[in-house]
């Protein structure tokens, strides 16, 4: 059956350039624990939502790309020749960035026009940027011809936030965004590239509760957190033989080691260094079925992130606080890169009704603002409209 979203994709693309599509989509992505450590070389949880940003495509004959968002209601065109491309500095950059760097990895487009729209809410933490991205590029390489190497596209994807839009993130929303498995979480070593499955109880439900707050992580506020732990790794690395990234430094060792940088450097590499750790043994608990040892992690490490990585704000802090004081509740925290959206609750299926509305009366009655709020079932990675 074809969603109504497909349907008004379809339409939008046939006015605009008077043809017939292809559809793809690209999820979102729920984080359940290993905030901001993806870009240190550790370990993550993520796992994709069944919220996506979809993408309409067709084929043209030259080498220009015509991007249409219907979010932003507007139409942008380049040449995939061009000898200097330069950011326009908006949505489009995440586009032709991606486009941009397929090229310079060595695939041929083809020009193209391409509608893109979703259900993903922009800017609540769920990485809707990445889905921007991979949906595109997944299109763009579909119709071109080419085979997709999943985790080389998510890569690609990176680079072009990383260089062409310039935000320095991990790879942890691309590559979710691209090889999730659906009904899994995956444990991914940020390092290697590879992951492995993690089951959620069935016992267990994960409830994402949306501040509806959309203070901006600016590219600067988290390029400066970035570089913080860089000067981590360069004082601990002349103390520490074999340290590239702070994945390489145990806890010990930092704290052994805390005078050989600033007071805040150090407070961020804290916070890294034991989100890795609590990454792997909320991993752990999972797999032995300890729902109340994975959600204390999951509490720690929000103290962690508003505390050390001081990447929380008021409505966050506010639903956590909430949250742990609703019954059913085994874990809760901020998600994403902070400053508003999301926070993620493990909560027991059988009182996950109760407490969704529980959070939402609370919320609003404190706030004025009426929370969306959702219970995840984790999907697929990205692909064709009717997989």
């Amino acid at each position: 059956m074809v969603s109504k979203i497909e349907r008004d994709l379809i339409a939008a693309f046939r006015q605009s350039f008077e043809r017939a599509p292809r559809l793809f989509r690209a999820p979102g992505r729920i984080n359940l624990i290993g905030e901001h450590v993806d870009y240190n070389d550790g370990f993550v949880m993520p796992a994709a939502l069944d919220l996506s940003i979809w993408a309409a495509i067709a084929p043209r004959q030259d080498r220009r790309l015509r991007i249409r968002s219907l979010a932003m209601d507007e139409v942008v065109a380049f040449d995939l020749d061009d000898a200097d491309p330069q950011p326009r500095g908006d949505w489009s950059d995440y586009v032709r960035g991606v486009a941009i760097f397929l090229q310079r990895a060595g695939y041929e487009l083809s020009g193209a026009d391409l509608v893109l729209d979703g259900n993903l809410p922009i800017g609540a933490g769920l990485s809707a940027s990445a889905a921007f991205e991979v949906s595109a590029g997944f299109a763009l390489l579909t119709i071109s011809g080419a085979e997709v190497d999943r985790v080389e596209l998510a890569k690609i994807c990176q680079r072009a936030e990383n260089q062409f839009v310039g935000m320095r993130c991990g790879v942890m929303d691309q590559y979710i965004s691209c090889c999730a498995v659906a009904g899994s979480a995956l444990l991914l070593d940020c390092r290697s590239l590879t992951s492995r499955k993690i089951a959620i109880d069935p016992d267990a439900r994960l409830v994402l509760c949306d501040t509806m707050a959309r203070h901006q992580l600016t590219n600067d506020a988290y390029n400066a957190r970035r570089e913080d732990c860089e000067r981590a790794v360069a004082a601990l690395s002349t103390r520490i033989a074999g340290v590239s990234a702070l994945r390489d430094v145990t806890y010990a060792q930092l704290m052994r080691y805390a005078d050989s940088m600033p007071e805040r450097v150090f407070r961020r590499a804290r916070h890294v260094v034991g989100e890795i750790d609590r990454t792997l043994r909320a991993a752990a608990a999972l797999d032995a079925g300890d729902l109340e040892e994975c959600g204390g992690l999951m509490n720690l490490s929000h103290d962690s992130l508003r505390d050390d990585y001081q990447v929380s704000c008021a409505e966050l802090d506010l639903m956590v606080e909430f949250a742990r004081g609703v019954p059913g509740l085994y874990g809760a925290r901020m998600m994403g890169g902070g400053f508003g959206g999301c926070t993620i609750n493990l909560v027991e299926a059988t009182r996950a009704e109760a407490f969704a509305q529980s959070m939402a009366e609370r919320y609003r009655a404190a706030t004025g603002v009426t929370p969306a709020i959702l219970t995840c079932v984790p999907g697929p990675g990205v692909g064709p409209a009717d997989r």
